[in-house]
């Protein structure tokens, strides 16, 4: 097909949840399969310091869709209620979305996945094709999805299902306008056991697993953790959902290049999260643990950009980038400008994208937040500040790159302690909305009932389990 429109990509957006930046082949692991996310690394740029704005699915996501951290968004965990039937939220109404802007702008915005920002029923930012999951997960055989706005169950796997979706979308477009597609896989979140294509757990029947290091169980590991079951069928299970994905987008890429559009469509991977299996005696992500962890398993994500002739192939950028300098990333690709952008965060890591020096990038710092818990990282040292009372932490990440040994009480250290913890300050000072400041929310890593801030005052809006 002959793309008629030139003047703007088309852009494909693959998101995963709850992958680790450990589980792909292009990054080291010689255990698990993904040959077609290898193969897009080799044709695109690969990123190895990429962090999450925020180590658990909802907020995250929210991040990347608004370019705002949670304590600007007000989504703090992941949402358990407000997702389908009459007390549907719209947790993000009133605050700009990229696809938004993307739509304004004359793209053609599909969505076929996972939502989980609330009201999963209604379309909305932007996107007029919407198929999507009507929570944030589930088994993935008969999964609770939502098709032209009827709940359903979809009696396929449901890996192969959004792909399908995907497809069609893409079989639909017919070159005029360019497109926007949100491919948001369920995996490789849980359930694990007995819900994958049995051809590829095989694959990994004899699989050692020296990947995922099975640890001593970390003293904070919740209740909830699969620490009763059996590991190594998690591990298979898990490492399974993964390849099922890759082969999937290996088929969305190959449409792509069959419609003869590669050239013209930017094509993004990323996770919403990163993921422990076992890694420092955790499985989960940032609420595997309470108090939630900020270890790097955790908030980094792994992450690939790729459009042919235009970004350079088989690039391994090493800058620090987070979610929330994703939004301005994508808009000043698609040259499209953001009436807000002054109060964001993030800034645009196009030159690193472009592999062109970023005058200043060796000097950025990330930080992320979750509900009480927040964390500030150079390349160097990490510290993480958990309001009001801690435990708090600091790594020497030259020294201690696995972070390993909390040296936050060391005498010699304190003076630099103190000024990171300014750093911190001053930074959330600048961004937060304090009506959704997440140091006054009581986040516990077990959902999001309501609205944060005044919205949600008089009603629970965290819970236990």
């Amino acid at each position: 097909m002959e793309q008629r429109n030139t003047d703007k990509p088309n852009i494909v957006f693959i998101l995963t949840d709850d992958q680790g930046p450990w589980a792909l082949g292009c990054t080291g692991n010689t255990e698990i399969h993904t040959p077609h996310l290898d193969r897009l690394a080799s044709e695109g740029v690969r990123f190895t310091n990429f962090f999450c704005t925020s180590p658990v699915c909802s907020p995250a996501r929210a991040s990347l869709l608004t370019g705002r951290i949670p304590s600007q968004h007000g989504i703090h965990d992941w949402i358990r209620q407000g997702n389908v039937g009459e007390r549907s939220i719209q947790y993000l109404q009133g605050q700009t979305a990229y696809t938004e802007l993307l739509a304004d702008n004359g793209y053609q915005c599909g969505l076929s996945g996972k939502w989980h920002l609330g009201d999963s029923l209604q379309p909305q930012k932007g996107f007029t094709h919407w198929y999507v999951h009507q929570t944030g997960g589930s088994a993935y055989y008969d999964a609770p999805m939502i098709r032209d706005g009827v709940l359903i169950q979809e009696p396929g796997y449901l890996t192969d299902v959004i792909t399908e979706d995907a497809l069609q979308f893409l079989d639909r477009h017919d070159g005029e306008e360019p497109f926007y597609l949100s491919v948001h896989y369920t995996a490789p979140h849980s359930p694990w056991i007995d819900n994958h294509p049995q051809e590829f757990v095989d694959l990994y029947r004899d699989c050692a697993f020296e990947s995922c290091p099975q640890e001593e169980k970390h003293p904070w590991s919740i209740r909830t953790a699969p620490w009763s079951d059996d590991q190594r069928a998690n591990l298979m299970g898990y490492f399974a959902a993964v390849t099922a994905m890759d082969r999937n987008v290996g088929r969305i890429i190959d449409k792509l290049e069959q419609m003869g559009i590669r050239e013209q469509t930017l094509v993004c991977f990323l996770s919403d999260n990163g993921f422990n299996c076992g890694h420092h005696g955790i499985w989960g992500k940032g609420n595997g643990t309470f108090p939630q962890n900020m270890f790097d398993t955790s908030v980094k994500v792994p992450a690939i950009f790729s459009q042919p002739g235009r970004l350079p192939q088989g690039h391994v950028c090493e800058g620090l980038v987070s979610g929330y300098d994703f939004m301005p990333t994508l808009l000043e690709y698609v040259d499209i400008g953001h009436p807000d952008s002054d109060s964001l965060p993030g800034r645009s890591f196009m030159p690193l994208l472009l592999g062109e020096e970023d005058m200043g990038r060796d000097d950025v710092v990330i930080y992320d937040e979750y509900g009480p818990v927040r964390m500030i990282r150079t390349r160097e040292w990490k510290y993480i500040h958990r309001y009001p009372y801690g435990p708090h932490e600091m790594y020497d990440l030259v020294h201690d790159p696995e972070e390993r040994n909390n040296v936050v009480d060391q005498p010699d250290l304190q003076e630099h302690r103190a000024a990171m913890k300014s750093k911190l300050d001053h930074w959330f000072v600048q961004y937060v909305n304090p009506a959704y400041d997440g140091i006054r929310e009581a986040v516990t890593g077990f959902g999001q009932l309501e609205l944060a801030g005044p919205a949600g005052q008089g009603r629970k809006t965290y819970e236990d389990g």
